[in-house]
């Protein structure tokens, strides 16, 4: 073999080679660039998109516990008040867990059940944060609308607002210290009413997630820490129920709509509410069912009072037999047809006119 095919044959063996090399390393690179792009993907996932987390189920036992705790006379028991309050609720930690929020809600629109539920909706907003920032009118809505998913509430809209309406201590405060006798500011109802309208329409605040309670910064409630923290708002503090029952697949329930007017749902004035604070005038006292004109969103006649049953009266609803009432319909017009023969004597005349003039005259003074 001559030098210069020596020297060709070298030459093709180092490029072969190089060109291996090549695609090795090339062939790293692009994993390497894979593997970053999958691990910033990773990172910039929405929270509300990211898998579940796995926890244990909720025992019977323990969501006994943990409802006792968050409704009637335990609810309002409280650790402290104040800046003692504040400096408790802030040393609970906030739940490491990341929030999911939770599933877009679109109620029906039209008609009386949505209006009724537009009204509720917008009451708890206005009465509960009315004057809070957006963002924390907008979360006590998304709370509204989670308790209405969740096993443990109501299945309706004005259900959830006025959970417990018929005893001193209502699931919402406002619904029992006198609140709604009196009139709302324009403004705020007004602003309270979009909010509501959206949630009602879809819209979804993240930021509370699953939550199904909250409370002011500045009262430190018993069952607070027996339930996962998840951010704060303005001047409240917004948790969600621990474990599975706090997760997206716990909020299953159906919405029935709204079977109640809200103006019925009202308690009665109670006379400690009267006795203390500012005077509630008369006038400012709305009666039990508002008509048309008096609440624009309540769509009945003005003589409707209501159309509920009252069944502890032992009340039955009856419908008639069409065919017995035709029955009957023909026999009194049979009766009414028949001939009845006139007086012939002329005295007898006289006085069954003179009769029937007195009578006349009596029903027209009456």
């Amino acid at each position: 073999m001559t030098s210069l095919a020596l020297l060709q044959r070298r030459a093709a063996i180092r490029f072969a080679s190089l060109r291996w090399d090549v695609l090795l390393g090339g062939a790293l690179g692009l994993a390497i660039l894979v593997g970053l792009a999958v691990t910033y993907a990773a990172t910039m996932r929405n929270p509300a998109e990211a898998a579940p987390v796995a926890s244990l189920p909720m025992t019977q036992a323990k969501a006994a516990v943990l409802l006792a705790a968050t409704t009637g006379d335990q609810a309002q028991q409280v650790r402290a008040t104040g800046a003692e309050a504040e400096q408790i609720n802030a040393a609970l930690p906030f739940s490491g867990a990341p929030v999911q929020a939770a599933a877009p809600f679109m109620a029906p629109t039209g008609g009386t059940a949505y209006d009724r539920a537009l009204t509720c909706l917008t009451q708890a907003v206005y009465y509960e944060a009315g004057f809070e920032p957006l963002e924390g009118r907008r979360a006590v809505a998304q709370v509204i609308l989670n308790r209405m998913r969740h096993p443990a509430f109501p299945k309706s809209v004005c259900g959830v607002v006025y959970q417990r309406n018929s005893t001193p201590i209502c699931q919402f405060t406002f619904v029992c210290d006198g609140s709604l006798n009196r009139a709302p500011a324009a403004g705020a109802w007004a602003e309270a009413r979009r909010v509501a309208a959206a949630a009602l329409a879809g819209y979804v605040d993240g930021a509370v997630g699953q939550a199904t309670h909250y409370h002011a910064d500045y009262v430190a409630p018993y069952w607070a820490p027996m339930l996962a923290k998840i951010t704060k708002i303005g001047a409240h503090i917004f948790y969600r129920w621990p474990g599975a029952w706090g997760q997206r697949g716990a909020f299953t329930g159906r919405y029935i709509g709204e079977p109640n007017d809200p103006a019925s749902l009202r308690p009665a004035i109670r006379p400690a509410i009267l006795a203390g604070g500012e005077t509630i005038a008369a006038a400012d006292v709305p009666p039990a069912q508002l008509t048309f004109e008096q609440d624009k969103t309540i769509r009945r006649a003005s003589n409707d009072v209501g159309g509920l049953l009252d069944t502890s009266k032992g009340w039955r609803l009856s419908i008639p037999d069409p065919q017995a009432t035709a029955n009957r319909a023909r026999a009194t017009l049979a009766a009414q047809e028949q001939s009845t023969p006139l007086p012939r004597d002329a005295a007898t005349v006289a006085a069954v006119t003179s009769a029937s003039s007195g009578s006349a005259a009596l029903a027209s003074n009456q």
